[in-house]
């Protein structure tokens, strides 16, 4: 299967169609969601993934995964939500509770990167800024052109000038990436962390299902 960030970010990822469990994923999940299934040979999992773009439109996470867990029910034995709350102040925990579906427990991506215990351990870091492996390759995409820097850069101050540290929360040991993260904390003018979190709990609920 050929991930292009391009695609996962505006487009998703459609289903094969095969395999008892549905993973109804973010598109900023892909590329470890199909690591993991070929590391451990979990065919029985098939993966879709809504754009990842939709971070910052939340607003549509919700009604989507309604429509896609009505629609694709009788097709899998059991459909795994995997998201955290990515902003939906809640509304996600709600519909997949109505739903009679399970989703990854935590306030977004970053936690259960880190790992929801670790990550709650730095709760005290509000100047942090964090970038994973997706949003390190897809950072314009994601912030720069969305907030205008890219045409108006004197708006940088504004947007970030309480943050002093960018934390990169690394789930590949790609020198490549921590470079491209390195040359963004320093666009930033922010300090530069890298940790190395793997899979965290992702790898977790993945096995579980």
């Amino acid at each position: 299967m050929t991930l292009r960030d391009r695609d996962l970010t505006n487009d998703g990822l459609a289903p094969l169609g095969h395999g008892r469990v549905l993973l109804l994923a973010c598109g900023a999940l892909a590329h470890e969601i199909v690591a993991l299934k070929r590391l451990n040979g979990w065919d029985h999992l098939d993966l879709q993934c809504l754009p990842a773009i939709w971070h910052n439109h939340p607003e549509r996470i919700v009604p989507a995964v309604r429509d896609i867990v009505a629609d694709k029910r009788d097709a899998y034995d059991r459909i795994l939500v995997v998201y955290a709350d990515c902003g939906t102040g809640g509304q996600l925990q709600a519909a997949c509770d109505d739903l009679g579906v399970s989703m990854i427990p935590g306030p977004h991506c970053y936690s259960f990167f880190e790992g929801n215990n670790r990550f709650a351990a730095h709760a005290d870091e509000i100047t942090a800024f964090y970038l994973t492996d997706f949003l390190t390759r897809q950072f314009d995409a994601f912030v720069w052109k969305p907030l205008g820097l890219d045409r108006h850069p004197e708006l940088l101050d504004m947007y970030f000038g309480h943050y002093e540290t960018l934390v990169y929360l690394a789930q590949t040991n790609a020198p490549d990436l921590t470079d491209r993260a390195r040359m963004i904390a320093d666009r930033m003018g922010l300090t530069f962390e890298r940790r190395f979190s793997g899979y965290g709990d992702l790898a977790d609920a993945l096995a579980n299902a």
